[in-house]
């Protein structure tokens, strides 16, 4: 079962303000713990929301939940540096709230909003801001991790030292323009790294009935591409993890996989009904694996926070994600006029 397979992981014991920001190369301190704590927090509560919207038929189309992955996108946003570029798949809220993009505008954008990020057009999978140096959610499986390849060669063509990360699933790793993009990234030295969420189950379907490898970090072997496992349950491990592959390819030694190893608690998209696996698996990932309680057992441990602070963060995010939502309600949709907008850019010579 993927609770048994996960337990048995590494142990664990203008532009928007920022949610969180990078710490650089020292050990995280509490200030820094606590950012990742709220981070995780804002996530989780956002995407609760989210699917109480998409109940009441506020949000229409495809919306892929983040829930229990948290620790990914911010953990590697903490070791991203200002000017690297980040793209995703369609399971992109959380990316883009680690990103630090405003909450009620990614609501508003759920909702098919007038104030969304996409100006109310992209919905939940296609949602973009160069300010966030986000680069978008994508509907394709796959196809986000050739493009982010191609933002990995305009760095090295540039020499301007940042580095793409480039997220993708278990189910699209089995993608053929994965392995295209791979060879041209090793080929070339290109900066860039691959993280696989590795969550067990792509849309439905066990890692094990789908992938005569398993172990995905090692995909790229044949490219002579390096590659680690990391517990993708623990913030703290994703970090240091994050910082190690972007030293790698920012040195230019070229592209880097990192296989995130974590779970998703909800089903695959809100469609989804999830009977492929038990209620007793997934409370057993919950129960012993969660990202958020992880680290506030390590908070707990240290003497850093007490349950007034917690209540406290608890609370404020709360009334970020209300507003957030009350926002999106409020907000006009977009004129029809906006169909004819954003399709074509004008070249100029």
């Amino acid at each position: 079962m993927a609770g048994e397979r996960i337990a048995k992981a590494k142990s664990r014991k203008g532009r928007s303000k920022p949610v969180l920001d990078t710490v650089g190369d020292a050990k995280p301190n509490k200030a820094d713990l606590l950012k990742f704590y709220r981070a995780m927090l804002l996530i989780r509560r956002f995407e609760e929301r989210a699917g109480q919207l998409y109940g009441m038929g506020l949000i229409g189309g495809f919306c892929h939940l983040y829930i229990g992955q948290e620790a990914i996108a911010v953990g590697m946003q903490a070791a991203k540096q200002p000017g690297d570029q980040v793209i995703t798949g369609y399971r992109e809220h959380g990316h883009m709230l680690a990103a630090g993009m405003d909450p009620q505008r990614i609501m508003a954008e759920l909702t098919g909003r007038a104030a969304g990020v996409s100006k109310g057009k992209g919905g939940s999978m296609h949602m973009f801001s160069v300010d966030a140096d986000f680069f978008g959610g994508h509907g394709i499986v796959g196809a986000q991790v050739s493009l982010g390849t191609g933002l990995a060669l305009a760095n090295r063509y540039r020499g301007d030292g940042k580095v793409a990360f480039v997220y993708f699933g278990d189910g699209a790793a089995n993608q053929g323009q994965v392995y295209e993009s791979f060879n041209m990234a090793e080929l070339w030295r290109l900066p860039v790294v691959y993280v696989i969420e590795n969550n067990q189950y792509a849309m439905g379907t066990s890692i094990e009935r789908s992938s005569s490898q398993t172990h995905l970090f090692r995909r790229g072997a044949s490219f002579n591409i390096p590659g680690e496992e990391v517990d993708g349950m623990d913030v703290l491990a994703v970090r240091e993890a994050g910082l190690r592959a972007a030293q790698h390819a920012r040195s230019g030694k070229g592209p880097f996989i990192l296989e995130m190893k974590t779970y998703r608690y909800r089903g695959h998209s809100m469609s989804d009904p999830g009977k492929y696996r038990t209620r007793e698996e997934i409370d057993e990932v919950r129960k012993t694996r969660d990202p958020i309680e992880h680290l506030q057992e390590r908070l707990d441990a240290g003497g850093l926070v007490d349950d007034t602070t917690l209540k406290s963060i608890d609370a404020e995010i709360k009334t970020v994600i209300s507003e957030a939502a009350e926002f999106a309600r409020a907000s006009p949709e977009p004129d029809p006029t906006e169909l004819y907008t954003d399709i074509y850019l004008e070249a100029t010579t």
